[in-house]
């Protein structure tokens, strides 16, 4: 409960850092900035009580970048341990894996979408692991996550391609996701019927022999901004609640 308090107290302290000075980290010597009349009292105190509903909404968020930066940490960790090389060749050898059991079992066409994923998931890999080494909050939230998420994403859906079982539990509700993106976040100017005229997203990547692509596509579309997000929240949990290494 303590700990509860500290994070609210520090993300209520981190909003009044935006227009007062020395609010989150105040100077030793100097101490921290008080209001020094009647007018910037008022200032003061009227901030204060509009950032205090913003900080129930985002303590939430908080508490989800806390998990991802522990998750996170531990996936670090292992690419430590393996070095980046090692990491990619783990996932070269899952991917690859797969893809010699599809070619296996299952027609040209889809041996050449598992290929395709194969590939976008082993550079994603690596470029996700290559940049969080490179260092910086910057690099991690703008590259790092973002391919990070992809990693992730591709291979429960382009497995649920190939694979009858895992079909119907994947795909039915990302399509489903598909629409009420479409329908929410990209209603906003008409894009979601530009897109929907454009594209279809069970048939999309046939005509080029790619059966498919069009999940894939979407799931690394939704990998971007999805791991800019959690990017945000994990360097908010560093700003909230530093660790000796973030």
């Amino acid at each position: 409960m303590e700990a509860l308090f500290l994070d609210v107290v520090r993300l209520h302290e981190t909003w009044m850092e935006i227009v007062f000075p020395r609010q989150l980290d105040p100077s030793a010597v100097l101490g921290k900035w008080k209001p020094e009349n009647s007018l910037q009292s008022v200032g003061y105190y009227l901030w204060a009580v509009l950032g205090a509903p913003l900080v129930a909404v985002a303590y939430p968020l908080l508490l989800v970048g806390f998990a991802t930066r522990y998750y996170a940490a531990k996936l670090d960790s292992a690419v430590t341990r393996i070095g980046v090389a090692g990491a990619v060749l783990v996932s070269a050898v899952v991917w690859g894996a797969l893809t010699v059991i599809t070619h296996l079992q299952l027609p040209f066409d889809a041996v050449i979408a598992v290929g395709a994923a194969s590939g976008v998931a082993v550079v994603s890999a690596a470029l996700a692991a290559g940049f969080s080494k490179l260092g910086g909050r910057f690099v991690s939230v703008l590259l790092a996550y973002p391919f990070a998420m992809s990693a992730l994403f591709l291979p429960p859906v382009v497995a649920a391609l190939v694979t009858p079982t895992l079909e119907e539990l994947i795909l039915p509700p990302s399509y489903e996701l598909a629409r009420w993106i479409l329908d929410t976040f990209l209603s906003v100017g008409g894009i979601n019927e530009t897109l929907r005229g454009a594209f279809d997203l069970e048939t999309f990547g046939e005509q080029w022999g790619l059966p498919g692509l069009g999940y894939v596509l979407m799931w690394v579309g939704i990998s971007v901004p999805l791991g800019w997000f959690l990017g945000l929240l994990v360097a908010l949990a560093n700003l909230i609640r530093p660790t000796s290494d973030a």
